[in-house]
């Protein structure tokens, strides 16, 4: 790949990976490799913007690997030492984490009952989603690094800066918080609770801290797993101690990137490069959450599309708020045929704009693309096909010498769109029942069908279709025509090209389709 493509391309992960060796470029000389961390934080089984997070790390990723051969790592850290704050809505057995409220994740009882605890196992619903993916990643565990000793020196330094982070972050709260505000939470020795209580006295020398506890005076280490930090603390010590250079993180942390920033200054050590992504929302335009269990989950994506079609639309536009439920997936899937359409085409720095290019790490698919998924979801209906062998039989009837082995994009898009039209389209149909003057026109429409043939050309046979809109009513608004063509036909206001569906579907079949529609 050639350097000057490289620099002249604005695609955002190549922006960030200059940005990355432009600011970190001291950091990464010394150690001699990129750390890139995400976070997760295992309340709640892990949702689609937790992969969306881990994804673009990847794209970034492979934008590095074609600028310096530096070795990158890619840490998933999971914050399951956090204690449970409420009863997530989408799990089972609620009635069994009512009474590990508080404790931390990894001593909460799994209400699936398959894992040690309920940190553990969403940790490996996160791990076993990734490699789905083919991730390549660093699992840590927040539990494991706070017992195993790894943040002590981390936390020692810490409490050695406790009044300094004092002073960075009371500033941003509200008088009632200040007068309770730690920076360490201890675990409670008697409940096994994560206390948010304050501190009455700090004992540096001996690694301690002094909290009143419902009256008791107790005295308790900070190291060993025996106390955790406050967020935006914590923050700035994995940064410290795993020595990041990278994190993106959703818009709704970056006053907590703010603080966290100065926190690590003040203890000695520059913060990692940031890229603040806006947030998913769900089809009513509220904020996806973990808890809530709203929007579209990974495995109901993977059902109806590809993860290459997911990949890309976490790809585009990261700073741009997106909505994110079952009904955009058609719409998703055929941007990502289209990109890789274009890419037969493009030069190389017309590749390197190409989102399918990032999704793919550079090696494009070069299989034709037979239609559009939009197309195929209209030929599921219209040809009543419950089964992809069917389907196929359908397709190879108007498309010639077509084998499923040379056209394995589009038979995982047959088996997909026969799942989504039945679980998502079919109950949301609405079939317009046309007016005597509609069906006139459409009468019209099968009338100038029986001139024509299988052999025409889908262009010829779509400017057929204008002149009957024109002479019926719709010479000013010819997307009247068609919209009431795909309300009758398809019980939807939009629709494939009408020149090339008729092509594809055959003329004598539309003729009867349409026929059937209007009777």
């Amino acid at each position: 790949m050639e350097k000057a493509n490289i620099d002249k391309t604005n695609a955002w992960p190549f922006v960030e990976a200059k940005k990355i060796l432009r600011e970190r470029k001291k950091f990464i000389d010394q150690k001699g490799k990129i750390v890139l961390q995400t976070g997760y934080g295992p309340s709640g089984l892990p949702h689609i913007g937790t992969f969306g997070e881990v994804a673009r790390t990847a794209m970034l990723v492979n934008a590095l690997n074609h600028i310096t051969d530096l070795p990158k790592e890619i840490i998933t850290f999971s914050d399951d030492m956090d204690g449970l704050r409420k009863i997530p809505d989408n799990v089972p057995n609620k009635d069994q984490l009512v009474q590990s409220l508080h404790k931390p994740l990894t001593n909460v009882p799994d209400p699936f009952g398959k894992f040690k605890s309920f940190g553990e196992h969403n940790n490996e619903m996160l791990k076993n989603f990734l490699n789905k993916f083919n991730f390549k990643y660093t699992f840590k565990s927040s539990t494991e690094l706070y017992k195993s000793g790894f943040f002590n020196s981390t936390l020692q330094l810490i409490l050695e800066n406790y009044q300094g982070i004092m002073d960075i972050i009371i500033p941003t709260l509200g008088k009632e918080r200040q007068k309770t505000y730690s920076p360490f939470l201890p675990i409670c020795p008697e409940t096994g609770v994560v206390l948010e209580i304050p501190v009455l006295e700090i004992n540096k020398e001996n690694s301690k801290i002094i909290f009143d506890n419902n009256g008791k005076k107790l005295e308790q280490t900070i190291l060993d797993g025996n106390c955790k930090l406050q967020w935006k603390v914590d923050w700035a010590m994995r940064w410290y101690a795993l020595d990041v250079d990278f994190e993106m993180y959703g818009k709704d942390l970056i006053e907590s990137a703010i603080l966290s920033t100065k926190i690590i200054k003040l203890l000695g050590k520059n913060n990692p490069s940031g890229f603040a992504y806006e947030l998913f929302l769900d089809e009513k335009g509220e904020k996806i959450s973990k808890s809530k269990g709203n929007g579209i989950t990974i495995d109901e994506w993977l059902e109806y599309a590809s993860p290459e079609s997911l990949s890309l639309f976490m790809y585009q536009n990261p700073k741009r708020a997106k909505k994110l439920y079952r009904e955009i997936v058609p719409k998703a899937v055929d941007e990502y045929l289209e990109f890789i359409e274009k890419s037969k085409t493009q030069n190389e720095l017309q590749l390197l704009m190409n989102p399918v290019w990032h999704v793919h790490n550079g090696k494009m698919p070069k299989e034709e693309m037979v239609m559009s998924f939009s197309m195929l979801l209209n030929l599921v209906e219209t040809s009543n096909a419950n089964s992809k062998d069917l389907l196929w039989k359908f397709v190879k009837k108007y498309k010639i010498n077509i084998l499923e082995k040379n056209y394995p994009i589009f038979d995982k898009l047959v088996g997909y769109a026969i799942k989504y039209f039945n679980d998502v389209i079919k109950q949301n149909k609405k079939y317009k029942k046309p007016n005597e003057i509609e069906k006139k026109a459409l009468e019209a429409l099968i009338k100038v069908l029986e001139n024509c043939n299988d052999q025409m050309q889908p262009e010829e046979i779509q400017t057929k279709i204008y002149s009957v809109g024109k002479e019926n009513g719709y010479s000013e608004n010819l997307r009247d025509w068609f919209k009431l063509i795909y309300e009758v036909v398809f019980g939807d206001e939009n629709g494939p090209r009408m020149g090339f569906f008729i092509s594809f579907f055959g003329v004598n079949e539309t003729k009867q389709l349409i026929k059937n529609k209007i009777e």
